[in-house]
């Protein structure tokens, strides 16, 4: 099984050496490394082409965001096996790509996902927050729960199927395509009891005040257009486990089911 792993970057240059090195330092043998730049202008590019030899496709060009960058990636794919590895991202451990085949060949299903661990960008030892995969079900959808999408590897076909990132969201595009992939269309899936990403903290979605309120609406919009019920107030009821996911670290005891 070939693994294709999608890396959207734009003025990444203090961390896409990182996320290059980790994804050419899996030891599963079969993975092409896709690399989509949004013209970047800080010398991100620079240190893409330097490390030429570990990546099968780079392009640099103006995109109009960051899920127009993550279909142009997708729809260069050749591997049966998909997932997305930001640039400021990394996986946890040299294993986790040939820990998700095997599920994927143990479970025959058409998507696995894990967990997720947030770090500080200044140490990337340092856990912050503990994002818990395990638990899920497509139920969890309209209280704006998913599964952590940078820890989701999917079917390649399943994109040609039931389409791609939507383009016109801001913020919650993965989402709703988790959503419309497990809930709508009710694809195969298995939860890997692993942890498959470091994400550095400070993404998007999770920035400040405006950008939870336009994640929110995003997420209400996503469960109205795939016919979930749901409203503002079941939706802001994450944030109660978002507090348990700071004081619940994996040392301490099992963490609770989290959203990004």
């Amino acid at each position: 099984m070939k693994v294709s792993i999608v890396t959207v970057t734009f003025n990444c240059r203090q961390t896409i050496q990182d996320t290059i090195t980790s994804v050419a330092d899996q030891d599963y043998p079969f993975i092409e490394h896709i690399v989509i730049d949004g013209a970047s202008t800080d010398g991100t590019r620079d240190i893409i082409e330097q490390n030429g030899s570990k990546i099968r496709h780079f392009i640099s060009e103006p995109d109009s965001g960051i899920y127009n960058a993550m279909n142009k990636g997708i729809k260069l794919a050749t591997g049966s096996i998909v997932g997305i590895l930001n640039g400021d991202d990394i996986f946890y451990d040299k294993a986790c790509v040939s820990a998700v085949v095997e599920e994927f060949k143990k479970k025959k299903v058409e998507a696995v996902y894990g967990n997720l661990v947030y770090v500080s960008p200044e140490n990337l030892n340092a856990i912050v927050r503990y994002y818990n995969s395990e638990g899920f079900t497509p139920k969890m959808f309209a209280y704006g729960h998913m599964p952590a999408h940078p820890a989701f590897f999917v079917n390649r076909d399943c994109y040609e199927k039931y389409g791609f990132f939507k383009e016109d969201y801001a913020i919650a595009s993965d989402f709703e395509l988790l959503l419309r992939f497990l809930g709508t269309h009710k694809i195969s899936h298995s939860c890997l009891p692993k942890v498959l990403v470091k994400m550095r903290t400070g993404g998007v979605s999770t920035r400040d005040f405006k950008s939870n309120w336009i994640l929110n609406k995003e997420v209400v919009r996503a469960c109205r257009e795939n016919n979930v019920n749901t409203n503002m107030i079941k939706v802001f009821s994450k944030y109660i486990f978002k507090v348990f996911q700071l004081v619940n670290r994996p040392h301490k005891r099992r963490p609770v089911f989290g959203k990004v």
